[in-house]
């Protein structure tokens, strides 16, 4: 099951503090594995990451058990502006997650997490259809995010 990430939780691919930055959160769980050094889940801070880190782990041979990231159909988000960038909230608590391959993605719109470009995740494809259309992008199934999707997002 999901947890909620420690306050303190940094990402597995850059370092940042989860929690202190915009944006679509994510975690994997690895079976008899210590990501990062520590106990599952690997965290981190943008969705984009999340799936570039599962395809060198898979490229390792690891055993995913579990996939999470946020979802944007079952929290009360927000879209801010800092310096002209439209930047989505972060929800890091285990009750915002939901399994990867449950959601519709809105990929690379013009709202930003904390790497930049992002995978926007959410349950109810309406939802996404309706964030796509007013913040550009294109949808995508978690079987359609390829290592090539993932190159052409961040910063």
């Amino acid at each position: 099951a999901a947890v909620t990430l420690p306050a303190d939780a940094t990402c597995d691919v850059c370092g940042m503090v989860v929690g202190q930055h915009p944006g679509p959160t994510a975690e994997i769980f690895y079976a008899d594995q210590r990501p990062g050094g520590h106990d599952n889940p690997a965290r981190f801070d943008s969705t984009w990451e999340a799936y570039q880190y599962d395809f060198e782990r898979e490229n390792r041979d690891w055993e995913r058990t579990a996939f999470y990231v946020t979802d944007y159909s079952n929290v009360e988000y927000t879209i801010s502006e800092d310096g002209g960038d439209e930047l989505v909230s972060t929800h890091p608590q285990k009750g915002a997650f939901a399994p990867a391959e449950e959601v519709t993605y809105v990929v690379g719109s013009e709202v930003l997490g904390a790497m930049g470009k992002d995978l926007v995740a959410f349950t109810v494809a309406e939802d996404a259809e309706s964030f796509r259309s007013e913040r550009g992008g294109d949808l995508a199934t978690h079987d359609e995010v390829t290592p090539e999707v993932i190159a052409g997002l961040g910063r």
